[in-house]
Formats: C-alpha cells, sequence, structure tokens
C-alpha cells in the first residue's frame, strides 16, 4: 500500500478527495523518529518542512502545496520527483494582483491615513501627489484624486497557469497587454524576455509574475528601473530576488516610479529596512495566496496528481524529474 505523509498543521477534512488504497500519515515538524513513506506532501512553510524531511525514508515523489519549489531540490536530492500546485494559487493571486494595481492608482493608502487623521481637507494632497509622480503637472480642473486602469498599458513579465488569470481579470479594463516569457510565442503575441529592455519603456503598469530560477534573480536592476517611464508602477507579486532591492530603493526614493509588493528581498522584510519608508510604495507581507480556498485546492490538486501516480501516468506539475 502507498504510504502518503501529509503535514499535522492541515485538517483531516482536506484529505477528503484522496485515492482509496494509501495510507495517509499525519507529519508533525517535531518529529522526533524516523518514518517510511513513499510520497510526501510537504507543509506549506518550508521552514517546517525542513525540519520534518531528515526523518522521512524511501521517498519518491514529492507533492508541494505551493507554486514555488525552489528550496526543495537541494533538500530532498536528485532521486525524487518534485510537482508543483501550479493552477491552486491563480485566483487569490491574481486578485492580489488586481488588488494591488487599483490599491496604487486610487491612492488608497493615503486616503487610509487621511482617514486615520480624520481630517477631509488632506484630500488636496492628492493633485500634487498626481503631478509629482506622474510628471504631468498640466493645470488641471476639477483636481485630480485618483487615477484610472482603463486604458493603461500593462507589461506581464511571466505568461504561465497565473499570468493568464491575471490577464483575464484585467480584460474588463480594456488594457493594453504586452506579455513577457522565457521564449517568444505566437498565439496570443508573446515576447522574449530578451526584449524586456525595449517594452519596459512603453508600459505604465509591470507585473511580475515568474518563478525564480538563476536567469530571473535580479531580472530587474538599476539599468531596467531606469527605462521605466515616469511614474509607471512595478507590481511584484513573484519572489523577491527577482528585483534588486537596493536599485528599488533608490528608484522609489527618487520618485520615478512606484511599487506594491508582496514578496521582499530579503524576506521577511526586518524591521527599519528602507523599504518599509519608501514612498510610493505598498507592502504586503507575502499573504498573496493565502486565502481560505487555499488549502482546499492545493489538496485537491495534489490528490489528482497521485490518482495520476497511482495509475502510472504522467504527472502534470513535475517541476523537477528524479534522476
Amino acid at each position: 500500500m502507498l504510504r502518503v505523509g501529509y503535514p499535522a498543521t492541515l485538517s483531516t477534512n482536506l484529505l477528503r478527495d484522496f485515492p482509496e488504497g494509501i495510507e495517509l500519515i499525519s507529519l508533525s515538524d517535531l518529529l522526533d523518529h524516523d518514518i517510511e513513506i513513499d510520497v510526501w506532501i510537504p507543509d506549506p512553510y518550508a521552514t517546517r518542512a525542513l525540519k520534518t524531511w531528515p526523518h522521512l525514508r524511501g521517498v519518491k515523489l514529492v507533492l508541494a502545496l505551493m507554486a514555488g519549489t525552489e528550496w526543495m531540490a537541494g533538500a530532498v536530492g536528485p532521486n525524487v520527483t518534485i510537482c508543483n500546485a501550479r493552477g491552486a494559487h491563480n485566483i487569490s493571486t491574481a486578485e492580489w494582483t488586481l488588488s494591488a494595481i487599483l490599491t496604487m492608482l486610487k491612492y488608497f493608502p493615503m486616503y487610509y491615513d487621511i482617514q486615520r487623521d480624520g481630517l477631509w481637507k488632506r484630500r488636496f494632497e492628492a493633485p500634487p501627489h498626481y503631478a509629482e509622480i506622474t510628471g504631468d503637472r498640466r493645470p488641471l480642473y476639477p483636481p485630480v484624486m485618483l487615477e484610472e486602469l482603463t486604458g493603461k498599458t500593462v507589461l506581464l513579465v511571466g505568461y504561465g497557469s497565473i499570468g493568464k488569470e491575471i490577464e483575464r481579470m484585467l480584460e474588463p479594463f480594456h488594457v493594453e497587454m504586452l506579455r513577457v516569457a522565457r521564449s517568444a510565442r505566437t498565439e496570443p503575441k508573446v515576447h522574449a524576455v530578451s526584449e524586456l529592455g525595449t517594452l519596459l519603456p512603453l508600459a505604465e503598469i509591470v507585473v511580475l509574475i515568474l518563478p525564480i530560477t538563476p536567469e530571473s534573480r535580479g531580472l530587474i536592476g538599476s539599468s531596467q528601473l531606469a527605462l521605466m517611464r515616469q511614474g509607471a508602477l512595478l507590481v511584484n507579486a513573484a519572489r523577491g530576488p527577482i528585483v534588486d532591492t537596493d536599485a528599488l530603493v533608490a528608484a522609489l526614493q527618487s520618485g520615478r516610479i512606484r511599487a506594491a509588493l508582496d514578496v521582499t528581498d530579503p524576506e521577511p522584510l526586518p524591521e527599519g529596512h528602507p523599504l518599509w519608508s519608501c514612498p510610493n510604495l505598498f507592502i504586503t507581507p507575502h499573504i498573496g495566496g493565502s486565502s481560505p480556498q487555499f488549502a482546499p485546492r492545493a489538496m485537491r490538486t495534489a490528490a489528482n496528481e497521485l490518482r495520476r501516480y497511482m495509475r502510472g501516468e504522467p504527472l502534470h506539475n513535475v517541476v523537477r524529474a528524479a534522476v
């Protein structure tokens, strides 16, 4: 019988969709003895999972509950196949991205400060803010109190399943979409990452939603940020190290761009880090996928992959096959 280890932190109600003919074994991160299993479903938090791994024996397949699995290959070694939870985070991450874009364009952080101060007249801070960040210093009347998303040009850097879901959610806003992936495609039009330098000056919003790889680490540095137009919005819903943090801090402090981040480098972001006090920046602490629907969706993804594994069928979400 196939032995499947799952994190004790998850409710057993999430196991209802798992196939028959397996033995389910609850695994604590406080495990103090060795256990033989065939398939491992790690705790979503890497720090807990890494405490469990040294006590596991016989693992042939890892079914991750997260889209990112960058820490796993080095931990489990080359003889284990690793699958991610592609598709499980699409909706929540895409909704965070759309919300972050609207948050920045509608000046919600500033208006929240005004609400806490209880000073209605502070709303007149919005017009000079608009002029300063966009460089649009025309005399506009009535005064500008926010911006619109409709009709803007969005550069989507990363065109996997989450990127496609972001595009779907942006469709009602009639944005002009520019897409970038590792290699070019024709239908729909997707540019190769080598074209990024020519596309950045065209975009008013740049969304990063690509995996962390040796090629993507530091993809957005000082030269790329310098190519972005005045007042452009950088949204990072991917991984912190894709952006050079020092370069981002400098660009924000200069007033050239604005940004919304769900991920940072370093992460967790330490107290007193310069990013916390940067202007024109909205930060959430890596919560973009953490909705109530995350665990059920991720566990259904793992259960379906497990069925394919038991039937000897090709697995859908392999990110690293066993050697």
